[in-house]
């Protein structure tokens, strides 16, 4: 019952604040006294899980390869092709919910309250939102965003002055505290202003590494970076958004329009099987079928209409399909524990106490079994995982990443496809999809794929996505179009 009516006023809030999607209209569109600050806030906070939940969580699953369009069935021949432009549409409406929803809501908060921990929540809440932006467009209207009639043509900012603008945001919010209690709703955090730091710490050491392998002020961000480290005031458990329920209305949103289409149109992609395989993971029953004779089988990413001039036929018995069963009331996962983890023991084996790696990695993963409610057993003493199996800094930092990905699956597909463009881990392999078909032995389990049908005219893997057309259409200050093969700010490899 907490979860449905919690759900309900959530949905409540959000349609009474952001009913106009359009990010030049006025923000403060809510006029009735009656949606006081305590009620946006929750509408705030599901906005920006369904965005990173949903759509976000959909095509990122494609582009990091923990999914592949099931072969009988075309809902995301697109996205696994990467035949997208602008006329595709994948961003729209992530953008309007981050912008109309969200920001909106969070500005409209901010201006009728003077809490210091209320504005505090909502700041970190405003610098998840842009980080995220940014992470999939790179410039995005920030220092002239959201005034409403007064611009309806935004300038749009470079990527790194929004992540350096929201990092000084969350500073500034912070160092005003004066000990307030939180009086916003705040299903996510439940008003507690220590997990609120904890989390805002979490997003400046996400955002200090990708500035420091941008090269941008690099020797400044590790000095912050290995601080927040040493302080270690992080959150506990997870930030997630854990309002959904396994009842018609109260479905994760992402399972709902699975479920909606009446098809099952993902397929477990070649590289994470391979690896979960190769390395004898218990996750891999987590969220993947085995086909029907039973084997654990992924599909060549951008195959299923290629295979057939491969001389094969490709059907959806032999392939493991994505089994939908824990996404039905799955929280939506903003940072998880296990993410936050592998990011100290990256910090810890690069600048700082490598034992101090170690342990944060072994807790990374364990955290993520944990998540699962799966048993760990001595999955961390096999030759592939162990730590002290690594050669080198470099395997360990390697093997980090490598486990980072996994823990990523089922959990934030966003973060998952922007750190395997900052690590280049999984690494590409140089094989093509029907050499890796065919001569699967030369294969190195878990190497990214180049789709074998790719619309990409650089080739490779998507790297971005395009600007948004209801942007193209609304604001003249739209930069010139992207390819998906252009690289945001911090992806400098």
């Amino acid at each position: 019952m907490k979860k449905i009516s919690l759900f309900l006023t959530v949905a409540a809030a959000l349609c009474l604040s952001s009913c106009n999607l359009d990010i030049n209209d006025d923000p403060n569109s809510p006029s009735s006294s009656d949606v006081t600050p305590d009620l946006v806030f929750p509408a705030a906070e599901n906005a920006i899980a369904t965005a990173v939940g949903d759509q976000m969580f959909n095509y990122s699953g494609f582009f990091a390869q923990y999914f592949d369009q099931r072969p009988e069935a075309n809902q995301y021949n697109n996205e696994a092709e990467l035949n997208i432009d602008e006329s595709t549409n994948l961003f729209d409406r992530c953008y309007r919910t981050l912008y109309a929803g969200a920001l909106a809501d969070l500005k409209n908060i901010m201006d009728r309250i003077d809490n210091k921990s209320d504005l505090f929540a909502c700041t970190v809440l405003r610098a998840y939102s842009f980080q995220v932006l940014v992470d999939n467009l790179d410039q995005v209207p920030y220092t002239e965003a959201l005034q409403g009639s007064a611009n309806t043509n935004p300038a749009w900012d470079k990527g790194e002055d929004v992540y350096k603008g929201v990092l000084a945001e969350m500073d500034q919010a912070e160092a005003a505290l004066e000990g307030e209690l939180m009086s916003l709703n705040d299903p996510m955090l439940s008003k507690n202003v220590s997990q609120w730091r904890g989390f805002a710490n979490a997003l400046r050491l996400r955002m200090y590494l990708r500035l420091i392998d941008a090269g941008i002020n690099a020797s400044e961000y590790q000095s912050k970076a290995v601080a927040l480290v040493n302080a270690g005031n992080f959150f506990t458990g997870d930030v997630k958004w854990d309002v959904y329920s396994p009842t018609e209305g109260q479905y994760n949103p992402w399972y709902d329009v699975a479920r909606a289409l009446g098809t099952k149109n993902h397929v477990a992609a070649y590289p994470i099987v391979s690896y979960l395989v190769a390395t004898d993971d218990p996750r891999i029953s987590y969220a993947i079928m085995p086909n029907e004779n039973g084997a654990y089988v992924g599909q060549i990413p951008g195959a299923k209409t290629v295979y057939k001039s491969w001389g094969v036929d490709w059907k959806n018995k032999d392939v493991s399909a994505i089994d939908y069963t824990n996404a039905m009331a799955a929280p939506i996962y903003l940072f998880t524990q296990s993410e936050l983890q592998f990011l100290i023991a990256e910090t810890q084996l690069r600048w700082g106490d490598k034992a101090a790696a170690k342990t944060a990695y072994e807790a990374a993963v364990q955290a993520d079994f944990a998540s699962r409610g799966i048993a760990m057993g001595a999955f961390l003493n096999g030759s592939m995982v162990k730590w002290e199996a690594q050669p080198s800094d470099a395997a360990r930092l390697n093997l980090i990443y490598m486990q980072k990905w996994v823990a990523l699956f089922y959990r934030n597909h966003m973060e998952a496809w922007s750190e395997v463009r900052r690590t280049d881990v999984p690494v590409t392999t140089t094989m093509t999809g029907k050499e890796v078909f065919e001569n699967p032995d030369a294969y190195a389990a878990g190497s990214m794929i180049v789709p074998s049908r790719n619309y990409i005219v650089a080739g490779g893997l998507c790297k971005r996505v395009p600007y948004p057309s209801n942007a193209r259409q609304l604001n003249k200050n739209t930069p010139a179009e992207k390819l998906l093969s252009d690289r945001v700010f911090w992806d400098a490899k």
